[in-house]
C-alpha cells in the first residue's frame, strides 16, 4: 500500500468516527475567577435521586444525557434558587472528587473526555454548581463552560474548593 493511500484511509478513518467520540478541546479553560464572576448561580447541592431515570441505564453518553437528576439545594452563595433543582445527568455509586490542588483549574476525571463536562453524580454526595442560564431553554445549567470545575463533588461543608469559592463570590459582591 502507498503511503499516499494509507494517508488517505487514516483520514477517511478519522472522518467516519462520530463527533461524541472524538476528544474535548477548548482554546480556554475557565479560571475559578471567571466561574465566579460569570455564573448566575453558585449552589452548594447534594445529589438526591432521579426525576427522570435513563432510558437505558445500561448505556451512558458522554453528550447531554436523557436522565435527570434531583438534588437538594443546601446553600445559594450566589443568585436565586430554590429549594430543589433538576439538571441532566446520571446517578452513580462513585465518587469522583477532583484530583488536582485547590481552587481548582480543570473539571474532575468524570468530565476529561468526550463532552468535556462531567455528567454523572453520586447519590447523597454534595456538589458545588456554577450555573447559567441557557439562551435556548432559560433553564439552568452547568453545561457552558467546557473542561472547567462547574460541577465539583465536595469532601465535606469546609472543603477547600467550597471556602475559596465563598471568598471570591464575597469579593465579588462588595
Amino acid at each position: 500500500m502507498t503511503k499516499q493511500r494509507f494517508r488517505h484511509l487514516t483520514l477517511l478513518g478519522v472522518l467516519t468516527i462520530p463527533k461524541a467520540c472524538w476528544p474535548c478541546s477548548v482554546t480556554h479553560v475557565t479560571s475559578g475567577v471567571e466561574l465566579v464572576t460569570k455564573a448566575d448561580a453558585i449552589l452548594r447541592v447534594r445529589a438526591v435521586e432521579y426525576d427522570k431515570p435513563p432510558s437505558n441505564p445500561t448505556i451512558g453518553t458522554n453528550s447531554v444525557p436523557d436522565s435527570v437528576v434531583k438534588f437538594e439545594v443546601l446553600e445559594v452563595i450566589r443568585g436565586h434558587a430554590s429549594s430543589e433543582l433538576s439538571l441532566h445527568g446520571y446517578l452513580n455509586k462513585f465518587d469522583d472528587f477532583n484530583d488536582q490542588p485547590s481552587p481548582y483549574r480543570f473539571v474532575r476525571p468524570g468530565g476529561r473526555s468526550g463532552s468535556c463536562f462531567a455528567n454523572s453524580y453520586r447519590k447523597g454526595a454534595d456538589y458545588l454548581l456554577f450555573l447559567k442560564r441557557s439562551e435556548e431553554t432559560g433553564q439552568l445549567t452547568v453545561n457552558w463552560a467546557a473542561l472547567a470545575p462547574v460541577n465539583e463533588e465536595l469532601h465535606s461543608s469546609d472543603d477547600p474548593w467550597l471556602l475559596w469559592v465563598r471568598k471570591q463570590a464575597e469579593q465579588v459582591s462588595k
